[in-house]
């Protein structure tokens, strides 16, 4: 079973609602018990990285996460701020992640904007992937939406699973083993969001690389 961690913060029912249309059933759920009978987890998230953060701890769901996803090896897709908390911090907030990747969460750089791109980057945008099961059917570059002003800083370039540009070019998903994030919201991303979920419901795992 695909459980969809609800924790008060993202788009669950349009996660949900789109792997329905893929063939695929998911439930939402707060409950420790469904996410340790779970076969994979999606953590979603949209708000600010700290008040998502504080929120997991108070359902008592860090525990637990960690149990599944660095114990048990459970895959996990994290969308957006979901995808934000698998690193170690973020800009935005004086709190830890759940550290599970090495990397940080880092405002944009306007510095760096070449033609004055706007903050948040918002908008559908063409991104481009490594080869990986979580990709697997699409050819070439593929757009995606995107509502962020935040993107990963990650140490490793290796963990780098896709990226996208807005002003420069950005790490905007990432896969260590069974643990992925993508910053765009494939729920919002219509047949390219369906086919990378389906994606992530059928294959499966001995690594990013498994098909």
């Amino acid at each position: 079973m695909i459980i969809i961690i609800d924790y008060g913060l993202g788009n669950p029912r349009s996660i949900q609602n789109m792997l329905r249309r893929a063939g695929f059933k998911a439930d939402i759920s707060k409950n420790p018990d469904s996410l340790r009978a779970a076969s994979k987890l999606i953590l979603p998230g949209v708000g600010h990285f700290r008040f998502g953060m504080e929120s997991l701890h108070k359902l008592g769901l860090v525990d637990v996460l960690n149990e599944r996803v660095l114990d048990a090896r459970v895959p996990i897709l994290g969308i957006c701020l979901g995808a934000q908390f698998l690193g170690r911090r973020s800009e935005e907030g004086e709190c830890s992640g759940l550290n599970w990747v090495p990397m940080d969460t880092v405002r944009f750089d306007r510095s760096r904007m070449r033609h004055g791109e706007k903050v948040p980057h918002m908008g559908w945008t063409e991104t481009s992937y490594t080869e990986c099961g979580l990709f697997h059917g699409m050819r070439g570059a593929q757009r995606f939406y995107y509502v962020h002003s935040y993107h990963f800083h990650c140490d490793d370039p290796g963990t780098v699973m896709c990226t996208a540009e807005h002003g420069y070019r950005f790490a905007s998903g990432i896969a260590s083993g069974n643990i992925l994030g993508v910053q765009f919201h494939p729920e919002k991303s219509h047949v390219y969001g369906q086919q990378l979920l389906k994606n992530f419901a059928s294959i499966g795992f001995s690594g990013i690389g498994a098909s």
